[in-house]
């Protein structure tokens, strides 16, 4: 049964890295907006988490089907819409139960299955303490303001915790103006940024043996900041992007896991993005709107 499931996950880990290299290309088009690509992110993240998907004739699957993709119909709905998987790994005959082709195959993944869980489980535990160590850090911060507090522990303004967030900033910020830090900050939260900064390092701890997940995961992290700067201009306004990127220099960069820090991505590309930034236009936003659609559509979607 293990090597059932691991197997599967194999699978759903292979059809990730498809899917996820085109939005990994996707990013790299300056003129996009990260605020855009960032929700192409969710692509991957569910196809690390669902195993099946509706089958498509337009699907990036069917067209790699020919050669790489086999499709495993997994249920079919009416005429014209089945559920169906994606069998990457080619190492099975019949599934519901899964045989393999050779008894080799069968003791690699049932070796294998074994493996995936200590380590998974390792993982996620180190991360599960890491995510109480980083709230327990901040415990004792000073109340400054609404959900403003300082501590002497940090090293940059970042937000902790999920369901009741607090924006923590260094002691030494108490005589500052932390107007446009806040506000990056709010932002954060109202994005709920460190909500999906959880989710992505659960899903990527569940798929630790595939190093381009991880990959994916850095890149995320990064367009998180990177959005939250878009978002920040859009409403202080492009006068003001300016000061608002001198603030980030200003800034001592600090490292967190799981909290949103100001400084959370390379300071000279935020600059750059923020100082290039361009308020969007209703067609640019429609334009947004059909693109993120399209790239939903054909990379979520499954061979037929």
């Amino acid at each position: 049964m293990l090597g059932e499931v691991f197997y599967w996950l194999f699978n759903m880990s292979i059809v990730t890295v498809l899917t996820g290299l085109p939005v990994l290309l996707i990013r790299q088009i300056k003129r996009i907006p990260k605020r855009v690509t960032v929700f192409l992110w969710a692509i991957p993240f569910l196809r690390m988490v669902v195993p099946f998907g509706l089958g498509s004739p337009y699907s990036l699957l069917s067209l790699l089907s020919g050669f790489s993709v086999k499709t495993v119909v997994v249920h079919h709905i009416t005429e014209g819409f089945t559920v169906t998987g994606a069998n990457c790994a080619m190492g099975a005959a019949s599934y519901f139960p899964i045989t393999y082709r050779t008894e080799m195959l069968e003791q690699v993944f049932s070796v294998a299955s074994v493996l995936w869980v200590i380590v998974a489980v390792a993982v996620l535990l180190m991360l599960a303490v890491t995510y109480c160590f980083t709230v327990y850090e901040v415990q004792d911060a000073t109340h400054l303001q609404g959900r403003v507090y300082l501590s002497e522990k940090v090293l940059s303004p970042a937000v902790y915790g999920i369901i009741k967030p607090k924006i923590i900033l260094p002691a030494s910020y108490e005589n500052r103006d932390t107007e446009l830090i806040v506000l990056h900050e709010t932002t954060h939260i109202r994005s709920f940024d460190n909500l999906w900064r959880v989710l992505g390092f659960a899903a990527v701890a569940v798929h630790w043996f595939n190093p381009v997940c991880w990959l994916f995961l850095k890149c995320f992290l990064s367009d998180l900041e990177l959005a939250c700067d878009e978002r920040v201009v859009a409403k202080i306004g492009e006068q003001q992007a300016k000061k608002y990127a001198s603030v980030l220099l200003d800034c001592k960069q600090g490292t967190t896991v799981f909290a949103s820090a100001f400084g959370g991505a390379k300071i000279r590309t935020r600059i750059e993005n923020i100082l290039s930034f361009k308020k969007m236009t209703r067609f640019s936003a429609v334009a947004s709107a059909i693109l993120l659609s399209v790239v939903f559509y054909v990379l979520l979607t499954n061979a037929e």
